[in-house]
């Protein structure tokens, strides 16, 4: 009888744990500005569409505010503990960077293909490219935002956007955008499951070879 041998792991550490406590904070305060936001659109449609209402958060315009402002907060300063983080601690240099574009293009060609391997703690170059393209969207919403909310005090924040109705344009087309990795994000949750899992616990076994 022939006995197959099982390839050896070990148990690492994936995300440490600051990066997983901004992570879930950061993930809790986006879901509700998106969802307060979506109420504060309805109340002044931008486009000939508007939100269902169960998708918004606040009740009415007041309440939606409110919440909104709120998670805005804990969403900048959770950013800047991160960024700060990520900066002091080269966690940005050891995962996101550099990116080349020969290499988002050799990994996105792979990924259409379905061909693309995935690494537990590894980030090919087109998450690399997604994940900074979301922080500078993050970035952005919260300077547009910010010139939403006083077009008047920061009246040269708001004359960057071309004034206040371009300013809500530009809020609007950055939270597409944020919505747009939040799908593909889950999606590739949904398909790699192990990767919630080094999530939360920060820890994941892989090959001992690598």
């Amino acid at each position: 009888m022939t006995l197959r041998s099982e390839t050896p792991t070990r148990l690492v550490v994936i995300h440490p744990l600051v990066v997983r406590i901004t992570h879930w904070i950061n993930a809790g305060a986006v879901f509700c500005m998106l969802f307060s936001g979506w109420a504060i659109y309805n109340a002044s449609p931008l486009f000939p569409f508007a939100f269902p209402k169960w998708a918004t958060l606040g009740g009415w315009l007041g309440g939606a505010l409110a919440w909104h402002f709120a998670a805005m907060w804990i969403f900048a300063l959770n950013g800047l503990a991160y960024a700060l983080y990520g900066v002091f601690a080269r966690h940005f240099s050891r995962n996101f960077f550099p990116i080349s574009p020969a290499a988002i293009w050799r990994d996105a060609g792979a990924a259409l293909r379905l061909r693309l391997a995935h690494r537990l703690g590894q980030y090919n170059a087109v998450q690399r490219l997604a994940y900074v393209v979301a922080f500078l969207l993050g970035i952005l919403l919260l300077a547009s935002g910010l010139a939403l909310w006083k077009p008047v005090q920061l009246q040269g924040l708001a004359a960057l956007f071309g004034g206040y109705e371009w300013a809500r344009r530009v809020h609007f087309a950055a939270m597409a955008g944020l919505v747009g990795f939040i799908f593909i994000h889950l999606a590739l949750v949904l398909i790699v499951p192990s990767t919630l899992k080094a999530m939360i616990t920060g820890r994941a076994r892989i090959s001992a070879e690598t």
